[in-house]
């Protein structure tokens, strides 16, 4: 006779839960709702809705939930390719909280709690296939040669205006009915002034969340805008901001009847929405940028890095089918393999500063991209600079698009298989990793090439 398994599971290291756990529950009895939150492999949030009682139980025995979500394509279906669905029985991995994320949450009628997770198997391994192990494993990799990451991000997004429901049509975002010549009105204070209570429970909210948000700006479209974070020491916690402060941006738009859209290229004739990530490189003496002596060359060496792994690591950045919109010619995002010193159209850009800031902008992510397969990429291609002591190309000034250079694909498919054949992404992201992420994209591709548009029946009909 078979015996049944028991449903018990080795507890990860997490040194003071405990004392997270009991501080929240003290100042917070009356928890109505509780949200476990998994972001999968596209950076989409899963997870459950469970009632406040639970919140003690979810950090003392774990959640259990599939390990077949992190093969989930951009729509939440199975992608049989990545053989983790039902040919393994839909497993169930276990997922623990990341004590410092349970915060409330600040948008919602009833008192709402949320939490980050991550998966493991029962015996307490790292579940290989989250993003959020990809990116620790690389940190760990960083460790190996005395290094840590010290990141940051930018978030751009747009406002829409509330709809039905029916996004079939081009959406229509806040201050595009102003008369006059197409309005940009870049860094203007009065669109943020018009916004003040949102832009008010932003901030509120953030602070509330632990998520150490920055600078509001308006952008280079109507009803875009772009939050800026601070730098963590920790690529773990800038990465788990980032994720943060979409749902966040969201959930208060959505309070106030609007949509916040990250969607990465929502217009043809209007900017898209960029995710840049602003990198140094710490050991135990300070930002190796910095050094008065080889901080120059270690910086040049990790731009040579970036620029020779970009093409085979654009499928990081760059993970959706509209993403690579965004590549166009005469996009606002950097579409050249090339860098420079405080130049906005170029790849990787060097921003001036003072020198113990020294860092690297790295500017080709689209905003809808999974922030820690995004930090994986970058830091994966700096440690692979600073080992071959590699040395960049020239630094680009003036205009990048007007130079020739070599650019970055604009075609999914491409991006895809240069991915597949890169035996350096295959070690950055781990090899699981890099089968399932090929094959949820090279299904999403296919989905996207079956769909008829209303172009061409408005040409061919």
């Amino acid at each position: 006779m078979q015996t049944v398994p028991r449903q018990t599971w080795v507890r990860p290291a997490d040194e003071g839960w405990e004392e997270v756990l009991e501080s929240f529950l003290a100042e917070h009895p009356d928890i109505d709702t509780f949200e476990v939150i998994l972001p999968d492999t596209n950076g989409v949030l899963r997870g459950k809705w469970l009632p406040g009682t639970a919140i003690r139980k979810v950090f003392e025995e774990g959640v259990a939930l599939p390990f077949a979500l992190f093969g989930l394509d951009v729509w939440g279906r199975e992608v049989e390719e990545t053989g983790l669905h039902i040919e393994t029985g839909d497993m169930d991995g276990v997922c623990w909280p990341i004590a410092r994320t349970l915060k409330i949450v600040p948008w919602t009628e009833r008192k709402t709690a949320q939490v980050l997770m991550h998966m493991y198997d029962r015996a307490g391994s790292p579940f290989l296939i989250d993003p959020r192990h990809v990116l620790a494993r690389m940190t760990g990799k960083l460790a190996e040669h005395g290094l840590t990451g010290t990141s940051a991000f930018e978030m751009e997004f747009y406002l829409f205006e509330e709809s039905d429901g029916d996004w079939s049509g081009p959406p229509k975002p806040l201050f595009s009915t102003h008369l006059g010549p197409a309005r940009q009105n870049m860094y203007a204070l009065s669109d943020l002034e018009s916004l003040m209570p949102l832009v008010d429970e932003i901030r509120a909210g953030a602070e509330l969340q632990g998520i150490p948000a920055d600078a509001a700006v308006s952008e280079a479209a109507p009803g875009q805008f772009e939050l800026n974070l601070h730098h963590r020491n920790d690529p773990l916690l800038a990465a788990d901001d980032a994720v943060l402060l979409r749902r966040l941006v969201s959930g208060v738009a959505r309070k106030h009847k609007l949509k916040a859209s990250f969607m990465a290229k929502p217009f043809a004739d209007w900017p898209g929405n960029g995710m840049h990530v602003h990198v140094s490189l710490e050991d135990k003496k300070g930002n190796i940028f910095a050094d008065p002596v080889e901080g120059e060359k270690k910086l040049m060496h990790a731009i040579a890095g970036l620029i020779d792994t970009m093409p085979q690591s654009l499928l990081l950045y760059i993970c959706t089918f509209n993403g690579f919109r965004r590549m166009q010619p005469g996009s606002y995002a950097p579409t050249s393999i090339c860098w420079g010193f405080d130049n906005r159209s170029v790849a990787l850009r060097v921003p001036a500063s003072k020198p113990s800031a020294s860092r690297i902008e790295h500017r080709i992510a689209g905003a809808d991209a999974n922030p820690y397969l995004v930090l994986t990429g970058v830091l994966a291609g700096m440690l692979e600079g600073l080992k071959a002591k590699a040395e960049p190309p020239p630094p680009v000034e003036g205009n990048a698009y007007d130079k020739g250079f070599k650019r970055l694909t604009p075609w999914m498919d491409e991006a895809i298989d240069a991915f597949v054949a890169s035996e350096r992404m295959k070690e950055a992201v781990g090899a699981h990793m890099h089968k399932v992420l090929t094959d949820i994209k090279r299904e999403e591709l296919n989905a996207f090439g079956r769909e008829i548009s209303s172009l061409e029946r408005q040409t061919y009909l």
